[in-house]
């Protein structure tokens, strides 16, 4: 049957037996959909069938990701069901079309890619690409994810033997590398699905804001693709550190969600050289003990660090001797008991920042103190009720760019499950001519992260006296992990971002830690005056 050779073809080229495909197994579950012709044709008849467009398939449809409804211009007509803008390339739409939760354990997840511009093609493989790992060619849609909030997870496409994921293939679903105006292509991934079997989930793609609070539904998807069960598959997931400071510099955090890791300020605790506490240091350390009396941990390590600055023979035992410090004076403060301290000392073996600047070696001296996470406290129902501003009402403020006006807006600071807040902002050249807004990467800590990212962006607590930074997706590496930030990529094949047309405004994203207990934050991003905003 024509309709089931490119179904046959896309399943070997995910490395799924042959015979597999041919049969109907090696697929998931599905419902009839219409196949769609390539993207940039609006031709009647779909590819690898002689059937007009519109015709239900009574095989395999096509290879690309199929659409549920099809008009005789071949478009995936389906209602979107959560939409977001590329920051870079404003003028392509992404939408949510599809998300299937199969088998109870695996993801679909179907976005329409539309060019909502009148004169241009768009190439849309380069944007949707995963940027967290090498991907050689550029024409996989394998940036396509969920994000499991409870689980600070950030899920990206199955990993088979023979392609970077299970996901759409821009030459073998023939997708064509670019979008017409007016036109659109849809595009897949087939994921793991979050723990806990949600209602929700928040879609991510690298083009734009992540999309909360998507339905998902348990029925089978439009179409057929690669089941993950036929065929041996890595899964991709990204653990989502969510860090915060306190505002006297004294202590940082990172919150993986199943840890807690405290970055104590040897300048803090101990004078120079030295590994006798300091006055101050019971008082921080008092804080310390009672995150670790509300923990359930067993276990609590204890590991001093030092900036290069010194050498190995110096900052090695200095390093364990301050380490033995803390574990004693925590160990006298706690109220729990039955909990085993393990202290070693590293020197400066494991920088968190470059040491070539004073606040990077700052932040590199210190004891780090790492337990399992404490147990989040009861919502408050009183906090749900928070004002939240109307459109004419959003927070702004004003800065500029090499001397052309520029403006802010925050569009909202919404709070997720499991501790997280998604802040998204606008930011609009107000000049008649071309600017670039390079400060948004100009963050103190840019040397932590893999690559440039909007990053300069501060959430600080008043009452709580807490700063809170972008939240990080770790990737572990042979030599360590690296550290990409959650929050919109200015970097590779998005690096104008930064650059703005007259008039033009762009909308960027970062994810938070946001504390639990408050209703408004002060919002400081690059060089625009702080804002006071509510969490909705």
């Amino acid at each position: 049957m024509t309709t089931g050779v490119p179904l046959i073809r896309r399943i070997v080229a995910l490395g799924a037996p042959l015979v597999l495909a041919a049969t109907g197994c090696g697929v998931l579950p599905s419902r009839d959909a219409a196949p769609r012709p390539p993207a940039g044709t609006s031709a009647a008849t779909a590819p690898g069938s002689s059937a007009p467009a519109g015709t239900p398939a009574t095989s395999a449809p096509a290879a690309s990701a199929p659409a549920a409804t099809a008009t005789p211009s071949g478009q995936d007509t389906r209602p979107a069901l959560a939409e977001t803008r590329s920051t870079m390339t404003p003028d392509l739409k992404a939408e949510v079309v599809g998300l299937h939760r199969v088998k109870g354990k695996h993801l679909v997840v179907q976005v329409r890619l539309s060019n909502t511009g009148t004169d241009k093609k768009l190439s849309w493989a380069g944007e949707m690409g995963d940027h967290t790992r090498p991907l050689g060619e550029i024409k996989w849609a394998s940036g396509i994810g969920v994000l499991d909030t409870r689980a600070r997870t950030w899920i990206l496409p199955y990993k088979p033997a023979g392609a970077p994921c299970l996901c759409s293939d821009q030459d073998r679903d023939d997708l064509g590398p670019f979008i017409g105006p007016g036109e659109s292509i849809t595009v897949y991934a087939v994921t793991p699905a979050p723990a806990g079997n949600p209602a929700t989930a928040t879609v991510v793609t690298p083009v734009g804001p992540p999309m909360p609070d998507v339905p998902i539904s348990d029925g089978p998807p439009a179409g057929d693709f690669p089941d993950p069960d036929a065929e041996p598959v890595t899964p991709v997931t990204r653990r989502v550190v969510l860090p915060s400071e306190s505002l006297d510099k004294s202590e940082e955090t990172a919150d993986d969600g199943t840890d807690l890791q405290v970055n104590l300020s040897s300048d803090v605790l101990f004078a120079v050289n030295r590994a006798t506490l300091t006055p101050r240091a019971r008082v921080i350390l008092a804080r310390t003990a009672k995150l670790v009396d509300a923990s359930p941990a067993a276990v609590v390590k204890v590991e001093g660090h030092a900036d290069s600055s010194g050498s190995d023979a110096v900052n090695d035992p200095l390093s364990l001797r301050r380490a033995q410090a803390v574990r004693r004076s925590l160990s006298g403060l706690l109220t729990r008991h039955g909990i085993r301290f393990e202290a070693k000392g590293y020197g400066s073996r494991r920088p968190l920042y470059g040491n070539d600047s004073e606040e990077g070696r700052r932040r590199n001296r210190r004891v780090t103190v790492t337990f399992a996470r404490p147990r989040p406290e009861p919502a408050d129902p009183a906090a749900d009720a928070v004002s939240t501003l109307g459109p004419d009402q959003e927070p702004t403020g004003t800065a500029t760019a090499a001397g052309r006006p520029v403006t802010l807006r925050i569009t909202g600071l919404r709070r997720l499950d499991g501790g997280m807040g998604l802040l998204t902002y606008t930011v609009t050249n107000d000049g008649s001519a071309e600017a670039w807004f390079n400060e948004l990467h100009h963050a103190q800590d840019w040397e932590s992260y893999k690559y440039q990212a909007a990053g300069d962006v501060r959430l600080t607590d008043v009452a709580g006296r807490r700063r809170y930074l972008p939240g990080r997706l770790q990737v572990p590496t042979d030599g360590g992990v690296d550290s990409y930030c959650a929050c919109t990529d200015v970097s590779g094949v998005r690096a104008g971002t930064e650059k703005f047309a007259p008039g033009q405004t762009r909308e960027f994203w970062g994810l938070f830690a946001l504390p639990e207990t408050a209703r408004t934050l002060d919002v400081r991003i690059a060089s625009f005056r702080d804002l006071q905003v509510p969490i909705r």
